[in-house]
């Protein structure tokens, strides 16, 4: 996307912006108690926000609102991350195999049979092997920050990629005490800002008051561990690309330390027509970017037929 094309977009979509109340909800799904936010016309289009570590649907705060005008927009917190309830009688196995099975359990009880959907970091993989479940659903793909190439994964995955090779008490407790405190977290939302202190506070404060809570690095250290599955898909996920062709959004921080620019850029290997723009941001794009995004992402699901009839150029899909 052009810079000016990117100016036009923002700037429609800042004349369409109209705030809409967002809820919060619990569902019963998959033995799990989903928290969930939701916006917007319960008879529009769907757009499912899918987080990332070590985040929450709090990430979508201001996301939401600016698409819900046009779309019911659904952003659930996955199992263990923000407000989502997982009782110990269910014995969950924290996997990303487990994620993307609770989240289709989440789509069926909310009857969501077709859907558009946004994936950062961890919801990528999850959000991916819903797709190739059900192609069928999946009416087009955002990725911000979301890999699914080799060639996207950055230097700071090298002690990530160690307790894969060698899943050690020793390398476990590296990453528990390198990643999982709150400046590891604040790290994660401010490397690559031109200032760093326009991120709100309250976003790597709040994820890491949850993950103190009793258990849940264990949960984070499972499912980092667990993140090599995700990359031995990544064969998979690039054949259900070529298949199912969804039209596709890179909406991408360039300064992100652990999933480079290439990363954005190799979806057109298996989608030639996937839309890549570069945003100056860092890993959370969303917190510093978030017009630009909301922008861009209206400008594409028009463009791909799927808004509503409003004589604004979307039809309803």
């Amino acid at each position: 996307m052009s810079e000016t094309t990117s100016q036009t977009a923002t700037q429609r979509a800042g004349e369409r912006y109209t705030a809409s109340p967002t809820s919060i909800h619990r569902v019963e799904a998959d033995g799990v108690r989903v928290f969930y936010r939701a916006a917007g016309d319960a008879s529009a289009p769907v757009v499912l926000l899918l987080h990332g570590f070590p985040a929450s649907s709090f990430m979508f705060r201001e996301l939401i609102p600016r698409l819900a005008s046009h779309y019911r927009v659904i952003a659930p917190d996955l199992p263990g991350f923000g407000f989502t309830e997982v009782p110990s009688e269910r014995k969950y196995v924290f996997s990303f195999d487990g994620l993307a099975s609770t989240i289709e359990a989440f789509t069926q009880a909310l009857k969501l049979d077709r859907y558009a959907i946004y994936v950062f970091d961890y919801g990528a993989p999850t959000g991916f092997r819903l797709a190739m479940a059900h192609p069928e659903r999946v009416t087009a793909i955002v990725s911000q920050n979301g890999n699914a190439y080799e060639e996207g994964l950055a230097d700071a995955w090298a002690p990530i990629r160690k307790y894969w090779a060698e899943p050690t008490a020793e390398n476990r407790e590296v990453i528990r005490k390198n990643i999982l405190t709150l400046e590891g977290t604040r790290w994660q939302y401010t490397y690559g800002v031109t200032n760093p202190d326009s991120v709100p506070p309250e976003s790597y404060t709040l994820d890491t008051a949850l993950f103190e809570r009793p258990g849940n690095k264990d949960i984070q250290l499972d499912l980092f561990l667990d993140y090599a599955s995700n990359v031995k898909l990544y064969p998979k996920f690039q054949e259900y690309f070529r298949k199912s062709k969804p039209p596709l959004l890179a909406v991408w921080g360039k300064h992100d330390p652990f999933f480079l620019p290439a990363g954005a850029e190799a979806f057109r290997k298996d989608l030639p027509n996937a839309k890549v723009q570069f945003l100056d941001a860092g890993h959370f794009a969303i917190e510093t970017h978030v017009v630009e995004i909301a922008a861009a992402m209206q400008e594409f699901l028009e463009t791909n037929g799927i808004g509503r009839r409003s004589g604004e150029g979307g039809v309803q899909r």
